[in-house]
């Protein structure tokens, strides 16, 4: 699968989750390098610290390299909640799911080899504060 291909899966099963709760906001950033993406989708549904942790939990799923590419296919398709985000977290390498002082969820995804080093495509919100 092409790297445009496969970012288009991504971003289409994260939205599609956080569309399922109709927010009324929700951002995607996405930030690339040769080594590594960042992928961050915010929104502004509150959620309980019990829905962070199955979020977050679906979305670390072991990675299954072997299935990737056959449930990469599989998106759009109509899965439910964290069906949707195991088959992501399959094909990633890390996650966090942050809450939002305001309300609403942060999805940090990164992708990369062995040696991507994801805390230096991070979004720091103290930064984003200071500009």
């Amino acid at each position: 699968m092409k790297r445009r291909e496969f970012l288009v899966h991504l971003i289409s099963e994260l939205s599609s989750f956080l569309l399922q709760e109709q927010p009324r906001k929700m951002v995607i950033s996405l930030h690339q390098e040769a080594d590594g993406i960042h992928l961050a989708v915010i929104d502004d549904r509150a959620r309980s610290d019990v829905e962070i942790k199955a979020i977050e939990r679906a979305l670390n799923a072991s990675r299954r390299p072997e299935l990737a590419g056959y449930y990469g296919q599989m998106a759009g398709h109509d899965l439910l909640g964290s069906a949707r985000l195991n088959l992501v977290g399959w094909q990633i390498k890390h996650a966090d799911v942050l809450k939002n002082p305001g309300g609403g969820v942060m999805l940090n995804l990164w992708i990369g080899g062995e040696g991507f080093e994801y805390p230096k495509f991070s979004i720091d919100p103290e930064d984003e504060e200071e500009t």
